[in-house]
């Protein structure tokens, strides 16, 4: 249950906006024309929860299955292509692994029991 398992969540082409919006960016600011088509994937590292939970979290915390392609540890990439990566500075807060991690502590509980109030 320590092992790292490290996805990778896409949109799919027809909803992926902010990637046809980094490209346009990429040709209209930089001049970088020769760009056929950009990605955006979202990087997952997640340890210490079961198999079921993690499961649970790929369909319904990490990823919309309807509008999002779910990658477990690597995506397909061209041979050609260019990847490059980015990620907050240490000590910054990651709003996204705050709530992706407040949303795996929900999906893991099977029930919650609530105190009852005898009259």
């Amino acid at each position: 249950m320590a092992d790292v398992r490290r996805i990778y969540v896409e949109k799919k082409d027809a909803f992926a906006v902010k990637a046809k919006e980094l490209q346009e960016d990429l040709k209209n600011y930089l001049g970088m024309t020769g760009i056929d088509k950009v990605r955006v994937l979202i990087r997952y590292d997640v340890e210490n929860i079961s198999d079921e939970t993690f499961q649970k979290a790929c369909k319904t915390v990490f990823s919309e299955p309807p509008v999002d392609m779910l990658y477990e540890e690597q995506f397909p990439m061209p041979e050609n292509a260019k990847c490059f990566s980015v990620e907050f500075l240490p000590g910054q807060f990651d709003q996204r692994a705050d709530s992706a991690l407040q949303c795996i502590q929900s999906v893991s509980y099977t029930h919650l029991t609530l105190p009852t109030n005898s009259l």
